[in-house]
């Protein structure tokens, strides 16, 4: 495999950042479609930092074998999805340790009852889940996160926008007691026309790795005979006609959405072409669209696995791109603070 250089110097491009945490053996069409294909286009408009959040994984009981090949994994499919690391730093989280120092200052900016307000770890406490420390702090690793890179936007759906309101609470709260200027507040950056795939057996819900079933789900290394029968037994409706009607028609609409993202077709087009046919000519085409959109994919994929030592020196050559950020965050975090400065 050919080497490839570092990231390009920072331009004068805002900066953006986003995370996924390796908590599954493979992403989903989900993840793809909604975040993966957005990650790609946003590296034409912006300094880009893109990461996989392996500490936030942590809060989650997980074998460190597993960790480790579920984190080589994410960062393939990263690649393999078309980031591109010469123009976007691609990395691991555990490998900036500056993200869990400013995690500890975040901590400290946040009262004990705001933290177990916070949705996620709410959740998890009334299911009898895993509620540990880590998750409770998890909020505060993630505002550290962004406020790292000075990150101008944070690509957010519709949806997530209050997933960013701790991030600039914190921020604010820091620059209101240490001065301002000392963290950016990012603005969330709605990606427009975001898709949203749901889950093939339960259309009314998103597309999950921790929700879905087997059968609901799409993950992006699946054999492309496993892909095509969750598809063919994706739920739709009794009602035979074609149509997007995301109240109504929740599963045609879900598979008409793939088909247009995948295609480029226009849902307008797709509804014209499938007119007078069946939900059986729509699962098989939409089976078609999705394993040759995932063939060249899973062969990336499979070659960057294939040569683990050279998926590393990825990850650390953006580590490195990232850690020169870091670095100058904390300096001036440090400083702010009143810690004294780092010895040389």
């Amino acid at each position: 495999m050919a080497r490839m250089s570092a990231p390009d110097a920072p331009s004068a491009a805002p900066r953006i950042l986003s995370g996924m945490q390796p908590t599954s053996d493979s992403l989903h069409l989900g993840n793809y479609l909604g975040a993966l294909v957005n990650w790609v286009r946003l590296q034409d408009e912006f300094d880009a930092f893109y990461f996989v959040a392996d500490l936030h994984a942590l809060t989650v009981p997980t074998d460190p074998a597993v960790l480790r090949q579920r984190t080589r994994v994410t960062a393939a499919q990263f690649l393999a999805g078309g980031v591109d690391p010469k123009r976007s730093a691609v990395f691991c989280q555990s490998h900036v340790t500056e993200h869990a120092e400013l995690g500890w200052v975040m901590n400290c900016l946040t009262a004990e009852g705001e933290a177990r307000r916070m949705t996620q770890f709410k959740d998890k406490v009334a299911k009898g889940g895993n509620a540990n420390v880590g998750l409770l702090t998890y909020p505060m690793l993630m505002a550290a996160d962004i406020l790292m890179y000075d990150a101008a936007y944070v690509p957010v759906g519709e949806d997530q926008r209050q997933h960013l309101e701790i991030t600039r609470d914190l921020a604010e709260r820091f620059n209101a007691r240490f001065g301002d200027g000392g963290l950016v507040v990012p603005e969330p950056y709605i990606v427009k026309g975001a898709a949203k795939i749901q889950d093939l057996q339960d259309p009314a819900a998103k597309m999950s790795k921790t929700g879905s079933s087997p059968k609901g789900l799409i993950d992006l290394m699946q054999d492309p005979a496993k892909i095509a029968k969750n598809i063919r037994s994706a739920v739709t409706d009794t009602d035979a006609e074609v149509r997007y009607d995301v109240e109504h028609k929740p599963g045609v609409s879900n598979l008409l959405v793939i088909h247009s993202v995948l295609s480029g077709s226009s849902i307008e087009e797709l509804e014209a072409s499938f007119a007078g046919r069946g939900y059986g000519d729509l699962k098989k085409e939409v089976a078609d669209v999705v394993v040759e959109a995932l063939t060249p994919f899973q062969a990336r994929m499979r070659e960057l696995l294939d040569d683990p030592a050279e998926l590393d020196r990825i990850l650390a050559s953006g580590a490195e791109s990232a850690r020169a950020v870091a670095r100058t965050t904390m300096e001036r975090v440090r400083e702010r603070v009143g810690l004294l400065p780092a010895g040389r």
